[in-house]
């Protein structure tokens, strides 16, 4: 088992979003992240910041450099909880649990690999 951690600044996404548009969303994040991020323009920042977080940590649990944002998916369960989908050559790591959480500026994210 592996454990991923990371922190992101809700500003920073925000920042980047305003600079950088479409081009910075649709390269980091699905399909799916963008609609439930954008289903809530006031907490927007922080649904992004906390599922760029979140990919982040995935992505030190799993060891992995030079993937594709969008390979590593924060989904929502029936009941809100967070959880990863991994896509294409990631889907042979297995299940990787996830918690996010975001105050203020600061959003966080917790992933653990090699969960059964």
């Amino acid at each position: 088992m592996r454990v991923g951690i990371d922190l992101v600044l809700v500003s920073r996404i925000a920042e980047s979003i305003a600079t950088f548009g479409d081009r910075f969303v649709a390269r980091v994040f699905t399909a799916g992240e963008r609609a439930y991020a954008e289903s809530s323009p006031e907490l927007a920042p922080a649904r992004f910041a906390a599922r760029f977080a979140a990919k982040e940590a995935v992505k030190k649990a799993l060891r992995l450099d030079g993937v594709d944002w969008r390979a590593i998916e924060v989904v929502r369960e029936p009941d809100g909880a967070p959880a990863i989908v991994l896509h294409g050559a990631l889907t042979h790591h297995g299940a990787v649990a996830v918690s996010l959480s975001h105050e203020g500026d600061h959003a966080t994210a917790v992933a653990i690999a090699g969960v059964i």
